[in-house]
């Protein structure tokens, strides 16, 4: 069936009935229970003049057995656009990503719903920027409804759980394959009304289309054995490799790895590209940059491609779990054993296939981020197994500083200890110049709204899925509930008697893992990181420059005022010589570094 193009398919008027008396009243009192607005910092609301109106409408969502013959379990998004370009279910999820409400959303979950059986939007979803349907102003919108379509797994730990299978496209709710998706609809939309509003899920979103190979970039894609046996389902691992020059010509040749850690994506490592920037794309790129010395892709590949570049292969590797598009790299309670499969077979087939020298001297790695905390936490972990880090902007390293909350001893992730009634609350994000932007309470709103037991693939609930427990169910248990900010101590301890406070670890086990990280860890710190990540990198920093026998002899760097999240002090091109050089200072006596002189 030929899913529907929002810039062509123009819609036909909606279909509304109305509420029997007695579903009125029940959805009245529903709503008089459940649609109270999401306080902003301050505990005001959330910019919700109409929260306080109990919610009457219903919205509706069905499938035909054509489409998909038998039920459907998932999460149902309806999206209310301003307009049908972008479609609403991308501009919702854009909106999300970017944190920003501007395209409002609410969801709810589904259980089995069979062939005809209506999946409903009412009061009692979640939502955001407005918690609850209440809250939405009247108007006029585009709106379409999208399931994302879960699976069910028998993990090898003894739960099933229903969660979302990453399809290869990076846990994107509004493009991944599989999931079914109405016609977008210009409807008018009142809350209060007693309206019901049907859609019919007659779309489905195809496969991820995978960008072609080149002379200089290869993607690859492996089932893992470790992870299919424990999820009791097919599960993936995968990598770009951005090759280096004169591969091909020559075939006895062994190179070192580098490493780029981070987010999924199907892109090569530091946006290597040999077509160069134009109109909005360079205009783009300046403005991601702008914090930092790192250089455009079209021009880190003039540098990789030219005569005397370093010649290694470097890699994005892909570890995409049923809770977030990346793993965080080691074994986890929620995750699984992703560290194992990482370092047993994914590395090993890379190797194996590309020449590398395979020897820990000679595995290198960097990230920013998310894959800041990735190459940090591997290299502390697995101290053996590479060479060293070259660790941006990491997300929170010490959990005393979890962005600007204390796990171990504040009570609230919202509320400043100490603060009087009425303080602004506690911030998930700034500006450079130090302007809140984002709340905790905020960004925690968003993560119910985007799903249910930690299934929305948020920035809090990857952390939940890759530090903390399970529950009683199988589903990540939350470090704090997201509704009140109270936060939940034994899973705090959990996160640190678990190795993943990366400041813990490294103090707790100095002793055993030190000798073998002596020069491998340097850090880059921008002093006005959006996301209040500095503070962690500091406690890190006094502890390793506190080391003795042996002293850790690496480095740290701060960003200069004004330098945000993304800041580097080197280009990317400058990054991969001194990662390279250092490789080759490293080599034991006798190993070749002719891919270091360019021979």
């Amino acid at each position: 069936m030929r899913a529907p193009n929002a810039t062509t398919d123009r819609p036909t008027s909606p279909t509304i009935r109305r509420l029997a008396p007695n579903a009125a009243v029940a959805a009245i009192a529903a709503a008089a229970a459940t649609c109270q607005p999401a306080p902003q910092a301050g505990g005001t609301a959330a910019g919700d003049p109409a929260a306080a109106a109990p919610a009457q409408l219903r919205i509706e969502v069905t499938h035909d057995a054509a489409l998909h013959d038998g039920p459907l379990t998932g999460r149902l998004y309806t999206v209310f656009a301003p307009s049908d370009d972008p479609e609403p279910r991308i501009a919702g999820y854009n909106s999300a990503r970017q944190r920003n409400g501007e395209v409002p959303f609410f969801s709810a979950d589904v259980e089995q719903a069979a062939p005809g059986d209506a999946m409903v939007i009412d009061a009692g979803a979640d939502g955001y920027p407005y918690r609850r349907l209440g809250g939405l102003p009247a108007g006029d919108y585009w709106v379409q409804a999208i399931l994302h379509v879960y699976t069910e797994y028998e993990r090898a730990d003894g739960h099933t759980i229903w969660a979302p299978q990453d399809q290869w496209e990076g846990q994107r709710w509004a493009f991944s394959p599989g999931n079914y998706f109405s016609e977008a609809r210009r409807v008018r939309i009142d809350p209060a009304s007693d309206d019901v509003i049907s859609f019919e899920l007659t779309g489905e979103i195809p496969p991820i289309e995978v960008p072609a190979d080149t002379e200089w970039v290869k993607r690859i894609r492996i089932q893992s054995e470790i992870l299919s046996e424990w999820w009791g389902h097919p599960m993936y691992l995968g990598a770009v490799v951005l090759l280096p020059r004169g591969f091909d010509e020559n075939p006895d040749m062994r190179y070192p790895l580098v490493i780029e850690e981070g987010h999924f994506t199907l892109d090569p490592v530091f946006g290597f590209t040999t077509e160069p920037p134009s109109g909005e794309a360079l205009f783009s790129q300046m403005r991601r940059e702008a914090g930092g010395m790192r250089e455009s892709g079209y021009d880190f590949a003039q540098a990789w491609m030219g005569d005397d570049f370093p010649r290694v292969v470097a890699v994005i590797l892909q570890h995409p779990t049923p809770y977030f598009d990346d793993s965080y790299g080691l074994n986890s309670a929620n995750n699984g054993p992703y560290g194992d499969a990482i370092h047993e077979e994914l590395i090993p087939y890379i190797e194996e296939n590309f020449r590398l020298i395979g020897e820990p001297y000679a595995r290198v790695m960097t990230g920013g981020s998310t894959g800041g905390w990735i190459s940090l936490a591997k290299m502390l972990h697995y101290p053996t197994y590479y060479g060293g880090t070259w660790t941006y902007y990491p997300d929170p390293i010490d959990f005393r500083r979890y962005q600007l909350v204390n796990i171990y001893e504040d009570e609230s992730a919202f509320i400043v200890p100490g603060s009087v009634p009425g303080a602004p609350e506690r911030m998930f994000q700034r500006t450079v110049e130090g302007q809140p932007v984002g709340s905790n309470r905020q960004i925690s709103q968003l993560e119910v709204a985007q799903g249910s037991r930690g299934r929305g693939a948020g920035q809090l609930d990857a952390w939940h899925a890759a530090y903390g427990p399970t529950d009683e169910d199988g589903y990540p248990k939350r470090l704090w509930d997201l509704d009140t900010g109270i936060i939940d101590r034994e899973v705090a301890h959990y996160m640190r008697d678990n190795g993943y406070d990366l400041r813990h670890y490294a103090e707790e086990n100095w002793s055993r893992i030190g000798p073998d990280l002596v020069g491998k860890i340097r850090i880059y710190n921008p002093e006005m990181d959006h996301f209040y990540l500095p503070y962690a990198v500091y406690l890190m920093e006094e502890f390793l420059e506190s080391t003795t026998d042996p002293y850790y002899a690496g480095e740290f760097i701060h960003g200069a005022p004004m330098k945000g999240h993304g800041w580097s002090p080197f280009t990317n091109a400058e990054l991969v010589r001194q990662m390279a050089a250092h490789v080759a200072d490293n080599a034991p006596e006798g190993a070749s570094t002719a891919w270091m002189e360019g021979r």
